[in-house]
């Protein structure tokens, strides 16, 4: 069923009673030319895009729980392409191409909100590489504007500029850049894959891969053996945990980090603001929730929890750039696994096993980068080639050194 005003105007006359489910969640069947590992955002619209942009459906997304259950319901929600090195600006923006009319490609209300993305900065030597980062923006063609207090204070005369720790002096902003109501991707995702034919099979958990004379062909499941020519992986903050089922260390750590929601205000933040003298960032939902965290926990787990400093700490950071939220309660908060790179940048590539593929490695841009990962990882799987936007994001670029150091790697490398 394709969404309409009309749809709606017929389902509203018959009480609603015709509308069906969003995808069909599918049995696994013996055998396909493509199995996901991972049902998340990456994973789905790495079917979405097999099929929609190479014609392959025979694909299988396998996710051991539930769609929408892991990190792509469990994230701030920000998107942006403001990156640095030219290693990773391409793939960014063309995500963020895919966003700005990914409602319209997959007909789903993904609540795509481009209110702008503000990086604050506090000194001069701030100041300098921000105006670094915004001309390699602009020389990718990427929007960029470099504002000085005074340009800040028209979007956020509510910030407190003069901290005696932490002055506000300007910001670098990109219009482009917001916010994407985070199931809702997911959803849109599965049902734009589930309608060209590629199963969804939810709560069956990948145990183990079937690997013969150095080739991939097949997995193990919770619900049996599956065959399939091409095996690809993108389960996040489980990748070093499903490569070594396949005898792969990956250069990557497994680190949580926490999110915060408030209770509902009036409407007071337009847009993403970050604060550049400590780790926090900030938007308010269309439900009037602050939505808001900050760093990373600062060790290795698998838990989907977090620890209480770090609750104060991002707390503290709030307060230091806005003491008008003080009085806000917090409703809930949540953790979520991310998959750290030893120089902060993605992989997506092919291993050293023949048909099997990786996609991980996203640090803090996993949610952000959906549309374009998902997009490339597609490319290479069906071509068995990079694709132009991620040519550097090779797996043995950290055996041969040619890293993109973008600086939001794991806090504390352990490859010993």
């Amino acid at each position: 069923m394709r969404y309409s005003l009309t749809s709606l105007l017929v389902n509203a006359l018959t009480d609603h009673r015709g509308w069906k489910p969003q995808w069909r969640d599918a049995e696994p069947r013996d055998g396909y030319d493509v199995v996901i590992v991972g049902g998340g955002g990456h994973a789905l619209a790495t079917a979405y895009y097999l099929a929609k942009e190479h014609g392959i459906t025979d694909v299988a997304v396998l996710e051991k729980g539930w769609i929408g259950g892991g990190n792509v319901g469990r994230n701030t929600t920000i998107v942006r392409s403001n990156y640095l090195l030219p290693g990773n600006i391409p793939l960014y923006e063309l995500s963020m191409k895919l966003w700005e009319r990914l409602e319209q490609d997959f007909n789903y209300n993904a609540m795509v909100s481009q209110r702008g993305v503000l990086n604050l900065y506090h000194s001069d030597g701030q100041r300098d590489a921000y105006a670094r980062r915004g001309n390699a923006m602009r020389i990718h063609g990427v929007d960029a504007e470099l504002l000085d207090q005074d340009g800040v204070r028209k979007l956020y005369p509510f910030l407190n500029f003069d901290s005696a720790r932490f002055p506000i002096q300007g910001g670098l902003l990109q219009r482009r850049g917001g916010t994407v109501r985070h199931d809702a991707v997911a959803w849109g995702y599965a049902r734009g894959a589930s309608d060209r034919g590629v199963d969804i099979v939810q709560n069956c958990e990948v145990t183990g891969f079937s690997i013969a004379d150095g080739r991939v062909t097949g997995v193990q499941t919770s619900r049996g053996s599956i065959r399939a020519r091409k095996v690809a992986i993108a389960v996040a903050g489980n990748s070093s945990r499903v490569a070594a089922m396949a005898g792969m260390r990956l250069p990557i750590e497994s680190h949580v980090i926490q999110a915060f929601v408030s209770e509902g205000l009036k409407p007071i933040i337009p847009g993403v603001i970050t604060f550049g003298a400590g780790h926090f960032y900030i938007s308010q939902s269309d439900k009037g929730g602050l939505v808001f965290g900050g760093d990373i926990d600062g060790y290795n787990s698998y838990a989907q929890r977090g620890n209480l400093p770090v609750v104060e700490d991002v707390c503290e950071g709030g307060m230091a750039l806005m003491p008008a939220i003080g009085r806000a309660r917090i409703l809930r908060n949540w953790g979520g696994l991310l998959d750290m790179s030893m120089d902060g940048s993605p992989i997506i590539d092919r291993t050293p096993t023949e048909g099997l593929y990786l996609n991980a490695g996203w640090c803090y841009g996993g949610f952000k980068a959906t549309p374009g990962s998902g997009f490339a990882f597609a490319h290479l799987i069906a071509r068995d080639a990079p694709h132009p936007a991620a040519v550097h994001l090779r797996l043995d670029r950290f055996r041969t050194g040619h890293v993109i150091d973008e600086k939001g790697q794991g806090a504390q490398p352990n490859l010993h």
